[in-house]
């Protein structure tokens, strides 16, 4: 064979080699999972609560990123939902109220803006989803408590390929949200109902549980389809009644469970910051009625927070039948994990027992993002973050392009390497006509309202419980930080230079 000829032979076998070899295979899209749980606190062993039994959401946290200081929008359920789903902080007092969604989004065509992420997910291939409470209402329908959802109009009429809810004995989807496990509800039984139930049940006695079944059946279908998909679960508990299956009482010895470490009024702040407890007095057959004149015996408090860590752990179950569901159809590996707390819970701290403040207790939630293959980080209190952040992290996650203003900042440098030299650390609250402030040591609060101290300032290094407002005592602070807070003022209030 010539020189000639055996290059050009070798020329034609390596041709050959390399047209029959396997292709590269497509690099898919990622899938998103996004569990949205109602009136969750930070309390999980991933978090730092040694009592609480979470082992599910702990491991999503273990393997992802905990955002150790985040914070909702507002500290109320559809408010805090309008918020993080349209990525911008509220513009007027009616986006501070649970009619959010319904008053901004239900009535609208579809817009060149999308009215979500979900929206805009969807207008980029992906195949949404929606199951349980991921806007305000239950079941995705604007309707009364006590009215037929028969012919109600959708929440979010743009974002949802399927919108699922079963609710099973309860009848409608806000009977099962205030469900007990006989069927009853608590407007059919006109609030004579307890703030607690142990249910002789399984899980699948409780609405959260057939929310559950509809995902892991949907998630079989969707991974046979082949298409990216965005599914949104919104699991009830702990939100009151704080209901369970009697197994998840029996996790815990009640004496073990730590009362709130600080059930006092905080001093040098005016009652119109706090609030009397209306929604768990509301029902009615409770023990003891809460109030700013008084603190629940310690015997009732702790049943309370027994009643709470059990709802907790129940839904934690439920989590880990949906994680099994997507490690046995072969998801895992592609799906984004998210886990959302809508906002905190005053279990007691400050003798409250709700939401509805702009402290701590009621802004700071859960926030884990796990993605496959990125490693896991706890990101402290030098980064508070916010609910606004998760809709760009969203779109930087799964590569799809924004050319509409969000008012959050994607959180995926601080995912990949623990800072954001791009960051400022300052997290915005909203309520009771006041804007707060979260840096990484203070939380500074203005409100627009006559009563006094109209100010307040906690310093988290020396007071983590928020027990003292010091904003008279350190007024070179409070002028320090106001120029920051004027950039989450949107014209909500009036200018909190004035």
């Amino acid at each position: 064979m010539t020189k000639i000829r055996a290059f050009f032979f070798y020329c034609l076998c390596f041709i050959l080699l390399f047209s029959c070899s396997e292709p590269e295979a497509e690099e898919k899209p990622y899938n998103v999972l996004f569990i949205a749980i109602d009136d969750l606190r930070p309390e999980l062993g991933v978090y730092g609560n040694e009592i609480i039994q979470t082992p599910n959401l702990d491991a999503i946290g273990d393997s992802g990123s905990v955002f150790l200081n985040h914070y909702v929008q507002v500290p109320t359920c559809g408010a805090s939902r309008c918020s993080i789903l349209t990525g911008l902080l509220p513009q007027t007092t009616n986006h501070l109220q649970n009619s959010a969604i319904e008053q901004f989004l239900s009535n609208e065509p579809e817009k060149e803006r999308p009215e979500s992420f979900v929206h805009h997910l969807k207008r980029n291939g992906y195949y949404t989803v929606g199951i349980g409470k991921i806007s305000h209402s239950v079941d995705g329908l604007w309707y009364g408590y006590e009215e037929s959802p028969e012919g109600a109009k959708m929440e979010m009429p743009h974002s949802w390929d399927e919108m699922l809810f079963d609710a099973g004995k309860w009848g409608t989807g806000w009977n099962a949200f205030f469900g007990y496990a006989d069927g009853s509800n608590r407007q059919g039984k006109d609030n004579q109902v307890k703030p607690y139930e142990a249910g002789e049940v399984d899980d699948m006695g409780y609405p959260d549980g057939l929310s559950t079944q509809l995902a892991v059946k949907k998630l079989k279908e969707l991974s046979a389809k082949g298409q990216p998909f965005f599914m949104g679960l919104g699991l009830f508990k702990p939100h009151l009644p704080f209901t369970a299956p009697k197994k998840y009482w029996d996790l815990y010895n009640r004496e073990d469970i730590p009362l709130s470490a600080f059930p006092e009024l905080p001093e040098n702040v005016h009652p119109k910051s706090l609030h009397e407890s209306g929604e768990f007095n509301s029902y009615k057959l409770g023990e003891e009625k809460a109030g700013l004149d008084r603190k629940l015996s310690d015997e009732y408090a702790r049943k309370l927070r027994h009643a709470y860590y059990a709802a907790v752990s129940y839904s934690d179950a439920l989590v880990g039948k949906v994680l099994d569901a997507l490690e046995e159809e072969g998801l895992a590996d592609n799906t984004i994990v998210i886990v959302w707390g809508d906002h905190g819970w005053h279990l007691g701290d400050h003798r409250i027992w709700g939401k509805h403040t702009t402290f701590e207790m009621a802004v700071r939630s859960p926030l884990m993002i796990k993605v496959p293959g990125m490693a896991a980080r706890k990101i402290g209190n030098e980064a508070p973050v916010s609910s606004i952040d998760l809709y760009p992290t969203l779109m930087e996650l799964t590569d799809i392009p924004t050319d509409f203003p969000l008012d959050g900042q994607s959180l995926v440098s601080l995912m990949k390497n623990g800072t954001d030299p791009q960051r400022e650390a300052a997290a915005f609250s909203y309520f009771r006509n006041g804007i707060s402030m979260r840096t990484d040591r203070y939380r500074l609060t203005h409100y627009f309202r006559e009563a006094e101290p109209a100010v307040e300032l906690y310093d988290h290094k020396n007071d983590p419980m928020e027990t003292v407002n010091v904003a008279a005592e350190y007024p070179e602070i409070v002028a320090e930080l106001m120029p920051l807070m004027e950039k989450g003022n949107t014209g909500l209030y009036a200018s909190s230079s004035n």
